[in-house]
């Protein structure tokens, strides 16, 4: 198995979301907001951790959930 750098797992994740946001459905949506924030743990750019995409993940299920944000 080919080992990859963290640039090229941080392209291919988004590249995953931006495939499931062009499928135009609230759950392809809801994932491709997950996938996201999932690459952001390999951008040298973000501050984040494991711990912190969790809790974003979470929140975002939660929000989900509930009706959204514009409820």
């Amino acid at each position: 198995m080919s080992e990859f750098d963290d640039s090229e797992k941080r392209d291919a994740l988004r590249e995953v979301a931006d495939d499931l946001r062009g499928e135009g459905s609230e759950e392809a949506e809801r994932v491709a907001a997950i996938v996201h924030r999932v690459s952001d743990i390999y951008d040298d750019g973000e501050d984040t951790d494991a711990q912190h995409v969790y809790l974003n993940m979470r929140n975002i299920l939660r929000i989900s959930e509930q009706g959204g944000i514009e409820r």
